[in-house]
């Protein structure tokens, strides 16, 4: 009888989880509604000139994912139109669902809500759906309007509509992931460590160095971060006071040194791992360690490995670290070594928790949440190295692949950035080579931006201009929810079962490029347009269409790093061989107006997208509020019209300004001086009329 009793509890516990799983849809007198969870999510009417048209639906659960598909059919082959709102939350996206079939592989990140012509669907992270319609046989246009809503247009002589609930969760297999109980990190992430720079022979003095140099060269521009990397710590580490009192090259102590950092108005970043490296007092306090044979279990790289399904571990060895080092002043925190922990720790000895009937990578997390805990929400938790699928909610950053910047990684978990975590590339070193490639990669995918030189790099003014002009980094949302590589993260499952972390794994981001195109959206209330980026030379012709822009219209295009006007265009451009000196390029595309109107500034790599605060054509005149950075030229670059000729130039501030003019391309240099904030300006103009 208690058996059936229970199988009865069981049989209504899954009813239950499949109704949660499962899209209400309703289809009455043309009216098509779809609600998830209590929600009306989506409602649309149906016109046709077709009398008899067909309507199913189907759902099929697939590893524990939900898909339910609408298909709607018209039995003469006429067109159907479908215009609906879908209704999201403030964390819901307009996107692309599917990589298409042809044309370029573009990695795609987007600031405000986008109007890209390419999107086919909605995501909605806090609730974890995607809604998506096939836009090979239809045609689709989705615009976001007011109160998290979109408008969606379709047509085609059949339409589908797909469902998809616990999309990153399940779909993507990311079982961790919780959206509702927690946020992504929206500040800017821009600093320095100082690994490849000193390694582990980093000093005190290279410290201060150091924070001398970038907050006077960098810090003005958004950089906010200095982390110590390994080195500072004593050795071999192991309990909590090897990391809490450093080693004789920091004589001041790891507070002063903070301290210090503060004083220069940078943000005090530093470095831990989690290997146990004193034998000593591992066998001496070996109940704190998973066990091996009756003695603490060892791993190559990680050491002895700490138990985190013993609450005592976590009391004696984790949290006194961390309250230590916040207490004295640490605000960013690297986690290094977490694969080793994971693959030569947990997994391989799973055998010990099994044993223990504990779930080893609940284990793995208590760990780096009581990291969380005593640090606070407040401050970065950065997870290194490799992807870290069991440690999603609980990090705020992951370094996606090896040591070495990742420009593969870009591409292979381009649809985790912001949604799952803030990727971290890795360092960025100010090479002839690779300084505007890698901060132009970094900045336009809202990735984490951490430079690795040693100061003196920074008194070359032409290297660091590719730094200076790259951060902040702006919050982006992604503006596909595939990866354009899908190679690597097709395989994160796999993260349980390897028991090695030398090297990369088969879903590790791999370094060299697999595509040379990263655009940016910027969308501000006052204007709309598109930064790309191109690394390389593969792609010879940029077709509008394939970034989304309507092909019927003409762009005016700007390249950033030259600052060359390229000329207006319609339905594709051809770019010049890119410049030796910077190595890769930078288009601004901006619909052409009837008036004058701005191209770019010189301040951010997203063409005004950072500061600018506003820009309107009124009266004749072209008015903008910027802010800009003592000390700093501030340039606008307009394109002029011919039948418009500028009469006069007025700013809200007393700031010196020049101007000239090639073709139709103004350029008009504001000098600073010691202003910093925001100006007013206004261009004045008077039309011709032919």
């Amino acid at each position: 009888m208690k058996k059936i009793f229970f199988l009865c509890i069981l049989i209504l516990f899954r009813t239950s989880l499949d109704a949660q799983d499962k899209a209400v849809i309703v289809f009455k007198k043309n009216i098509l509604t779809i609600s998830y969870q209590g929600k009306l999510i989506y409602s649309g009417r149906l016109s046709s000139k077709s009398l008899h048209y067909r309507f199913q639906q189907n759902q099929q659960v697939i590893n524990q994912a939900s898909y339910q598909t609408i298909s709607i059919n018209a039995d003469n082959g006429n067109l159907l139109e479908l215009n609906g709102i879908i209704n999201g939350t403030d964390e819901s996206i307009a996107c692309e669902s599917v990589a298409p079939d042809k044309g370029l592989q573009v990695v795609r990140h987007v600031v405000g809500q986008s109007n890209n012509l390419v999107n086919n669907a909605v995501y909605n992270r806090r609730e974890d759906w995607l809604l998506s319609f096939d836009v090979a046989i239809a045609k689709t246009k989705i615009t976001p309007r007011e109160k998290q809503q979109y408008d969606v247009e379709i047509k085609g002589r059949e339409i589908i509509i797909r469902f998809l609930p616990h999309y990153y969760q399940k779909h993507r297999s990311l079982e961790y992931f919780n959206p509702s109980q927690y946020s992504v990190w929206k500040k800017s992430v821009a600093g320095w460590c100082s690994w490849f720079a000193y390694f582990d022979k980093i000093t005190e003095t290279d410290i201060k160095k150091t924070a001398d140099v970038i907050s006077e060269k960098l810090q003005p521009f958004g950089l906010n971060y200095l982390q110590i990397d390994d080195g500072y710590q004593q050795s071999p580490i192991g309990l909590p006071a090897t990391w809490l009192k450093a080693n004789e090259k920091f004589p001041s102590g790891l507070k002063s040194v903070a301290n210090y950092i503060k004083s220069r108005r940078l943000i005090p970043a530093i470095w831990t791992n989690v290997s146990f490296a004193d034998s000593a007092n591992a066998f001496k306090n070996k109940n704190l360690f998973v066990q091996n044979n009756n003695a603490p279990a060892f791993g190559n790289w990680v050491g002895y490995v700490m138990d985190g399904s013993n609450p005592q571990t976590i009391k004696e060895l984790i949290s006194p670290v961390y309250k230590g080092l916040k207490e004295d002043g640490w605000q960013y925190f690297k986690l290094d070594a977490l694969r080793h922990l994971k693959y030569e720790g947990y997994n391989y000895y799973a055998d010990y928790f099994k044993t223990k009937k504990y779930n080893r990578n609940e284990a793995y997390r208590n760990i780096v949440k009581a990291v969380r805990k005593e640090i606070g929400a407040d401050n970065f938790l950065l997870a290194c190295w490799g992807i870290r699928p069991e440690l999603v909610g609980v990090v705020d950053g992951c370094r996606i692949g090896n040591d070495g910047y990742s420009y593969a990684g870009l591409a292979q978990f381009n649809s985790y950035n912001n949604i799952i975590w803030r990727n971290d590339p890795d360092h960025i070193e100010l090479s002839d080579k690779e300084a505007f490639r890698s901060c132009t990669a970094t900045s336009l995918t809202g990735s984490i931006f951490m430079l690795t030189d040693k100061p003196e790099k920074y008194n070359n003014s032409f290297l660091i201009e590719a730094a200076k002009r790259s951060i902040p980094v702006l919050f982006t949302q992604p503006g596909q929810v595939y990866d354009v590589d899908p190679s690597k993260s097709s395989l994160i499952n796999l993260a349980d079962v390897e028991m090695s972390g030398s090297g990369a794994r088969p879903f590790d981001a791999s370094v060299s490029t697999t595509t040379g195109l990263f655009s940016l959206e910027i969308n501000k209330p006052f204007e709309d347009w598109i930064v790309l980026g191109r690394l390389d030379e593969r792609d010879k012709i940029i077709p509008f269409k394939d970034l989304g822009l309507d092909e019927n219209k003409q762009y005016l295009i700007f390249e950033f790093w030259t600052k060359k006007f390229i000329g207006s265009f319609k339905k594709q451009f051809e770019p010049e061989a890119i410049d030796t000196n910077y190595k890769c390029q930078v288009f601004c595309f901006r619909e052409k107006q009837n008036h004058p109107q701005l191209l770019s500034t010189n301040r951010h790599i997203s063409c005004g997208g950072y500061e600018l605060k506003d820009v309107q054509w009124k009266n004749n005149s072209l008015i903008g509020s910027s802010e800009v950075v003592a000390g700093d030229e501030y340039i606008i670059y307009l394109y002029e019209p011919e039948n418009f000729v500028m009469n006069s130039i007025d700013t809200d501030k007393e700031i010196k300004f020049k101007t000239s003019k090639e073709a139709n391309v103004r350029k008009i240099i504001f000098e600073s001086g010691n202003i910093s904030g925001l100006i007013n300006w206004k261009i004045n103009y008077q039309e011709k009329h032919q």
